[in-house]
């Protein structure tokens, strides 16, 4: 059956067409890669951190969940009661011994008291009693006597140094400690010894086996228990007393790694409560804190794992459906207004792309539960509303908003507060001729966003001061979209190959390198396109096209010229015309080669495409007439010339893509032939414009730009209004002199 007129047989036609199917395959795998990252097939835990449920929230599933609280406290009291590491060092007790031994035999060798060393002597002197006087010097040398007769009999020696290595001995291999272990190990009741030498394993010994006072206890007890007399006891103790080094000092890393192995073994058994199937686990009207969220999570989990693949694949396909929805919508769209997307696939790719990117993006966001998804969708929308154009990017970004909150499982609401703020910013994103319009334009998105979700919140039943909050995070991130959108706009207008009015005013700066090397080459070039970029700003305001865009490409669209700057008419100041010397066929290749040699120094100077675009296609496909009827003359008045071809006279085009480009060819061409008006009256002006606004029509150079023949009608008005006010009527003077009429050649 035979389809009748119209779009939907235009539509056909198209998918007919191998560019078409392809671009309908990638939005197939553009569908899938969504599909697959937002998991399409499971249906997403549709309540958040800080939501407020209307009713209460039951268990669907018996699960269990891991209790955290409890199991934090266990792992912590598992660390605090880990078993902490010391090292051993024995070379302070090693020495105390040797000091012990060598003062001994120091007094077994003094005769009398005053030949001992005082210092020694008074170091082995137990404190006396409360009350209790000093001994007289009688008393002393008594008890020196005695101490050193045990000292000087050979059984009593021996049974000394025997005592002392028995206590000495087992001090070297567990040392002792003098301070009790740090505060978070205070509960701990045992310690591991690393042997001095490190190379056996630590042992393990309770700390009041090693504590100094315990330590002290012990060694008195040996003494009183081994000495040959309780008065030799008591004088060793003294000397030992206060002499006991602390040995034991604290290895970190290896405590370190004794609390985490503690912790592990929590970790592998943490402690978990059971939920059954009904259970209560949020209320209504209460904001979901992270516990019943947990829960909520651990409910979701096991309500996937029983999800049956019938319901999996009923899932897929209304997601499929709301993509092919989607897609079907934004491609009438396209196809309707903004068919240049769909004829480039560059441009397409680079569409869908950003549309992938932004929901993917929005899905990590979303996990953040600080409003941040609407970063992504900020920057999508306004990414869209600068390379292409408003329109498109309020459908995309309404679009992009659905598809994120599907995907993440959030509520209509946060759709209408998601697009909303994306519309604000949108709606004001118009043009950026400034580095501060992004941040203002943050700041209005921030507003909307703001206003947008207290009320949303407010009719949702949300108390206000969450609801504030939550805005005032919205409205931060829609400030601080807007700055990352002012950093990455270079690359932003270099991938979607566009210009913002902020790089164009800065790519027309007089002082641009081209632009200099052109007014030093070739003056009377730059004047004429200083003079044609007043004209077509001018005439593409009036048709809503972008003036600023057509002026600065039209600084640079005669550039080509100051390579042969002499064969062009206005650069030939002497009156000399080097054409004279050349035939018609060679001059109509001088003048058209200044398109090309144009576009390769704008390549050269890495101008943007748009500026290129203006170079190639100022003179479409029209005719060098001059030289054409030159040529035709030439045949005529010779019938032995060759045949002339009207395709060899013509610039190689292509015809103007945009209407700025054809706003372009008609202010260059108007103003040139304006120049060689006797008497540029506005009626001759209005004449020569319709005249050369008539030949381009008939010609078909405006086929491909979209003009309207309502556009063309504005355009020459402004064209005429513009000339007119440049040729306005003057006083003559009578020696003025009519000025001699010259041939318009370029």
């Amino acid at each position: 059956m035979e389809l009748p007129p119209g779009p939907w047989a235009a539509f056909a036609m198209h998918v007919r067409r191998g560019p078409v199917v392809l671009r309908m395959i990638v939005c197939f795998v553009a569908a899938v890669i969504l599909w697959a990252a937002t998991q399409g097939w499971n249906p997403p835990l549709d309540i958040q951190i800080g939501d407020v449920p209307l009713r209460n929230v039951v268990a669907r599933t018996n699960f269990s969940v891991i209790d955290r609280d409890e199991t934090a406290k266990r792992r912590q009291l598992a660390m605090d009661t880990a078993t902490a590491v010391y090292d051993q060092h024995p070379q302070a007790i090693v020495e105390l011994k040797a000091r012990v031994l060598n003062e001994l035999t120091q007094l077994a060798a003094a005769k009398t008291l005053d030949e001992a060393d005082p210092t020694i002597w008074n170091s082995y002197q137990p404190e006396l009693a409360e009350n209790t006087p000093a001994p007289t010097k009688e008393e002393q040398q008594a008890q020196f006597d005695a101490f050193k007769k045990v000292l000087l009999d050979e059984a009593s020696e021996k049974k000394i140094k025997a005592t002392l290595d028995s206590i000495f001995t087992p001090l070297e291999q567990s040392g002792i400690l003098e301070a009790l272990p740090k505060e978070n190990l205070a509960t701990s009741t045992s310690i591991l010894i690393q042997p001095p030498d490190g190379k056996k394993f630590p042992f393990q010994k309770q700390i009041n086996e090693v504590q100094l006072s315990t330590v002290r206890d012990q060694v008195r007890r040996k003494l009183e228990q081994e000495m040959p007399s309780l008065e030799m006891a008591a004088h060793l103790f003294a000397r030992l007393f206060d002499e006991l080094p602390g040995t034991l000092t604290l290895n970190e890393e290896l405590t370190r790694i004794e609390r985490e192995k503690a912790a592990e073994k929590v970790d592998e058994n943490p402690v978990k409560t059971e939920i059954a199937e009904g259970d209560l686990i949020a209320k209504a009207g209460q904001p979901v804190l992270p516990p019943q969220y947990w829960l909520l999570e651990a409910d979701h989990a096991r309500y996937l794992e029983e999800l049956g693949w019938q319901a999996k694949v009923t899932r897929t396909g209304a997601m499929f459906g709301l993509y092919i929805a989607l897609y079907t919508l934004c491609g009438f769209y396209m196809y309707k207004m903004e068919p240049h997307i769909l004829n480039e696939t560059s441009r397409f790719l680079g569409v869908l792309t950003a549309v992938v990117l932004a929901v993917l993006m929005m899905v990590v966001t979303f996990r953040y539960n600080c409003q941040a998804e609407v970063i992504p969708l900020l920057l999508f929308g306004m990414t869209i509303a600068i390379a292409y154009s408003q329109p498109l990017a309020l459908l995309l970004s309404a679009a992009v908003a659905l598809i994120g909150v599907i995907s993440t499982g959030t509520t209509l609401h946060e759709a209408v507060v998601l697009t909303a703020t994306t519309t604000g910013a949108i709606i004001v994103l118009d043009t950026v001729r400034t580095r501060s319009k992004l941040l203002g334009v943050g700041f209005v998105a921030a507003g909307v966003a703001l206003l947008t979700n207290v009320g949303v919140g407010t009719l949702r039943g949300d108390e206000f001061m969450h609801s504030l909050h939550e805005s005032l995070w919205l409205a931060l991130w829609a400030v601080i979209a807007g700055s990352l959108m002012t950093c990455i706009l270079p690359q932003v207008e270099k991938l979607f190959s566009v210009q913002t009015d902020l790089s164009l005013l800065e790519l027309g700066d007089p002082a641009h390198p081209l632009l200099q090397e052109l007014v030093r080459r070739a003056p009377g070039t730059y004047n004429h396109s200083i003079n044609v970029a007043s004209l077509a700003e001018a005439a593409a305001e009036s048709i809503g096209a972008r003036g600023l865009l057509v002026r600065v490409g039209a600084y640079f669209h005669d550039i080509g010229k100051m390579l042969k700057p002499g064969y062009f008419v206005e650069n030939q100041m002497t009156g000399d015309n080097r054409h004279d010397s050349l035939v018609p066929a060679m001059s109509t290749l001088v003048i058209i080669a200044h398109v090309k040699d144009g576009a390769d120094l704008a390549r050269q100077n890495k101008l943007p495409e748009p500026i290129i675009d203006f170079i190639q296609q100022h003179h479409g496909t029209t005719l060098v007439e001059y030289f054409y009827r030159q040529a035709t003359d030439r045949r005529e008045n010779n019938p032995d010339e060759a045949e002339v071809d009207e395709s060899s006279f013509r610039y190689p085009g292509p015809k103007p893509q945009t209407k700025e480009a054809a706003v372009l060819m008609l202010s260059d061409a108007v103003e040139s032939a304006s120049r060689v008006l006797v008497e540029p009256t506005p009626s001759r002006i209005e004449n020569l414009v319709d005249e050369l606004t008539r030949k381009r029509l008939l010609d078909g150079q405006f086929d491909e730009c979209g003009l309207t023949l309502e556009e063309v009608r504005k355009i020459g008005d402004s064209l005429v209004k513009s000339l007119t006010a440049v040729y306005h009527g003057r006083v003559k003077y009578p020696e003025q002199e009519k000025p001699e009429k010259k041939a318009k050649i370029g």
